[in-house]
């Protein structure tokens, strides 16, 4: 469930948006003017804020202005009549997650709100670095392998700088909290941090969706849109499993590492952009080179820095920690206690190949605690566990010490 604030002078929007959000499952607020929005945001400190541009007062542009300063990564999503896209236009340039023309499509807000929620939690939920497992609250990358410091060394290293940085590693291994360290430790730390999945969106989609349109660029155009790209500002985009790319989007995006700019669908103007480029892939982008299927010449820009997440079969020895740090935060969700582990049951895990990695331990201990009578978890039951997740994909988490 999360925090929604809604403001909007109308007060039959705010009542039936309200009770739609409500049925969602979220806790909402509202509020009818700029100002008084301000003062529920200093109050309730709201996971999202959903505000209109045009009100009596303070106007939606100078509300936001208000929040981002109380709250830099508070997403907030503009609503606009249409008569006023340039103004939400504007919002989104100033820092807005996004905003969606009134009258709007019911589908389409509840997807805008669930991304930015997302976005809001990627940003504003702090990743531990070098986390220890006793006193890690949150998210966190556990470990005290060789392997392991030298990750933690090369996110100290390149976190302040402005470099372009290649995350690579398979499936499970932590790609994801090591991109919001190097994003929460950098000095654009305080500005927008977008993530665009190269393969959850359909390649005719992914090009709107990273440079934007003009109007009438293509049939249903009809207003102009910003990109997420643009939308990230003077902040940072992860472009998440980049090996699925299609070269026809890779050379656009090679332009904006070469020539910092970019050009929205429809248009031959080229717009500034000023946004750090973190890509990340499970993918053998060498082999996708030779193959002609990744283009050399982006290879190079992007991997200025690279950053190798280890798989856990090559850090066995951090076995137990990443055991006490699980047992420990989903025993807390449970409102119980960390059972512990027998010898036996350490033993299976230390002897499993870990193809889903720290993604499929993280899922195991949390199945074998569900099961568990209280008592410190045995080898039977942690292989029954293990025998729970053979042959099933290792969908995403939440979990710390996870990852993509």
């Amino acid at each position: 469930m999360a925090s929604i604030l809604i403001v909007d002078d109308d007060a039959q929007l705010r009542q039936s948006f309200s009770k739609l959000l409500v049925t969602e499952g979220h806790d909402v607020r509202t509020a009818s003017s700029g100002e008084a929005g301000v003062e529920e945001v200093k109050t309730m400190s709201p996971d999202l804020v959903i505000m209109d541009v045009r009100m009596p007062g303070m106007n939606g542009l100078e509300a936001f202005g208000a929040m981002r300063h109380q709250d830099p990564r508070l997403p907030v999503i503009i609503m606009t009549a249409f008569g006023t896209t340039e103004t939400a236009i504007e919002a989104t340039k100033l820092g807005a997650f996004d905003y969606i023309l009134k009258p709007f499509d019911i589908p389409a807000i509840l997807k805008l709100i669930d991304e930015a929620l997302k976005a809001g939690r990627f940003t504003r939920s702090r990743v531990e670095v070098d986390g220890h497992p006793e006193s890690a609250s949150g998210d966190a990358l556990i470990g005290r392998s060789q392997v392991m410091q030298q990750v933690y060394k090369a996110i100290g290293r390149v976190a302040p700088t402005d470099a372009t940085v290649m995350i690579r590693g398979e499936s499970g291994t932590g790609k994801e909290l090591v991109t919001r360290a190097v994003y929460q430790h950098s000095l654009r730390a305080e500005q927008p941090f977008l993530v665009i999945n190269c393969v959850a969106i359909p390649e005719t989609l992914l090009e709107s969706e990273l440079f934007g349109y003009e109007k009438g660029a293509f049939t249903g155009a009809s207003s102009r849109r910003v990109g997420k790209i643009e939308q990230a500002h003077r902040g940072t985009i992860l472009l998440d499993e980049i090996g699925d790319m299609p070269l026809s989007i890779q050379a656009k995006i090679l332009r904006l590492l070469q020539e910092k700019n970019i050009e929205r669908l429809g248009s031959g103007r080229p717009i500034p952009v000023d946004v750090r480029i973190i890509a990340a892939t499970n993918r053998d982008l060498e082999a996708a080179v030779a193959d002609g299927r990744f283009r050399e010449d982006l290879y190079y820009r992007l991997k200025v820095v690279t950053l190798h997440l280890p798989p856990l079969r090559e850090r066995i020895e951090d076995i137990p920690l990443l055991v006490d740090y699980f047992l420990t935060r989903f025993a807390r969700e449970m409102d119980g206690e960390n059972p512990g582990l027998t010898s036996d049951g350490l033993a299976r895990l230390t002897g499993h190949s870990w193809p889903g990695n720290v993604r499929e331990l993280s899922n195991t201990l949390k199945n074998a605690l569900i099961f568990s009578r209280g008592a410190p978890l045995d080898g039977d039951e942690v292989a029954r566990a293990l025998e729970s997740h053979e042959g099933t994909p290792q969908g995403p988490t939440s979990s710390g010490g996870t990852g993509n």
